[in-house]
């Protein structure tokens, strides 16, 4: 937990120093790369997740089977997506207006990389070998830093981008160490079948499905913002969404205590309800601090991340705040079902984070605009997750309800 924090707040802190030292105009473009790296972070979470789970659960002779038919898949996929990413490089500078394409080669270079990354930390994950997976997080982000701010400051002539680019990929190979999985490579059979049994379909299936709903609601409005506006309002808009965002991951915090408990009350046949309003009423409150934050402190705010060239847009904050912070919210609902093995929630997240891309496809008219729609989709987002949630609970009641002869 401890390592988590640690790594986020290098990261979060790697973000704005970025965005200090380039400006609004280049932070979009290095945005850009941010953003894909989050969203190759949630595909390979989901290799990562389901090694955890099936590393935990399977014998010696069943997990060999298993790691090597994972590491297979891990290594196509991301070689698949990397291809895909260097092929469509040009379309992606046009699609996206970033100053070169040779970032996005770059960086489909590493994507094979990040999904054995993955496996290997599923691996320690499953087998409780916390320290050494702490340490796999630490360097990559600390590698991340260290180089990219090297490159910002000690070489000028290398542009920017390219420094950000060059400083994912070699933090992503710094992450590789410690690399647990080498016993099973090196027993691993060139013809060895890549079939996975069902449980494992089944539960890879669905965690793919939710994290692409994180994909879509966490990612999608920054590459649609850097699509629709020019280079320095799609800067403005990327520091925006990362100070929001704060709301985000300070709610990850007690998602990450809620679902134990859930799951242990479900275990021992006890009412889970009481814990689940108890986190909403805990987050609601965070938000609710943060939100009035950003009302009262807005420049200031703005001004202390990431200095006074973003004061521009410091009036969207708390807006951007309040949407995130519904965002938030409904997590909670989500999770919770998730923990009782009910993946419905997930489905209208999904529903909802597609709404919300064609929304500001349609609606982008300014930034203001387009923080409105958000706020408007995460509003039926959690008015769908309320109602889900007590139409469960009625049919819960009904279903328990002893009939009369």
């Amino acid at each position: 937990m401890l390592s988590v924090l640690l790594v986020n707040g290098g990261n979060y802190f790697y973000n704005l120093i970025l965005g200090r030292l380039l400006g609004p105009s280049q932070f979009a473009d290095a945005a850009v790369l941010v953003t894909f790296l989050l969203v190759l972070s949630f595909l390979a979470m989901t290799f990562q997740l389901v090694t955890t789970k099936f590393s935990a659960l399977l014998e010696y002779f069943d997990l060999s089977s298993f790691i090597n038919s994972i590491f297979k898949l891990s290594v196509i996929t991301g070689i698949i997506i990397g291809a895909i990413i260097i092929a469509l490089s040009k379309w992606l500078q046009q699609a996206l207006q970033t100053q070169n394409s040779m970032m996005f080669v770059i960086f489909g270079t590493a994507v094979p990389v990040y999904f054995i990354l993955s496996v290997n930390r599923g691996f320690l994950q499953g087998n409780n070998q916390f320290k050494p997976l702490s340490i796999t997080y630490q360097l990559e982000m600390v590698t991340r830093l260290v180089l990219t701010v090297s490159f910002l400051l000690f070489i000028p002539k290398l542009e920017p981008i390219m420094s950000v680019s060059i400083g994912i990929v070699i933090s992503l190979i710094a992450g590789f160490f410690p690399f647990k999985l080498t016993p099973f490579i090196e027993r691993m059979s060139i013809k060895s079948s890549l079939i996975l049994s069902r449980p494992v379909k089944h539960f890879f299936i669905v965690t793919l499905f939710y994290e692409l709903t994180q994909i879509i609601i966490n990612n999608s409005d920054i590459l649609l913002v850097k699509h629709f506006f020019n280079s320095y309002d799609a800067g403005l808009y990327a520091s925006l969404a990362l100070i929001g965002r704060v709301v985000y991951f300070m709610a990850w915090m007690f998602v990450m205590l809620l679902l134990p408990k859930v799951i242990e009350l479900k275990k021992n046949n006890k009412n889970t309800t009481q814990i689940l309003f108890k986190y909403v009423s805990y987050i609601t409150l965070l938000c609710m601090v943060i939100v009035i934050g950003t009302i009262l402190l807005p420049e200031t705010i703005v001004s202390l991340l990431f200095g006074d060239e973003y004061l521009e847009i410091a009036p969207l904050l708390w807006k951007y705040a309040v949407a995130t912070s519904l965002f938030a919210i409904a997590n909670i609902f989500s999770y919770y079902f998730l923990s009782l093995g009910n993946y419905i929630p997930v489905i209208i997240s999904g529903i909802m984070g597609m709404m919300q891309v064609a929304m500001i496809y349609l609606f982008h008219d300014s930034l203001h605009t387009v923080v409105l729609v958000q706020i408007i989709a995460m509003v039926v987002l959690l008015t769908g997750q309320v109602l889900y949630f007590y139409q469960s609970k009625t049919d819960q009641n009904h279903s328990s309800t002893p009939t009369g002869i």
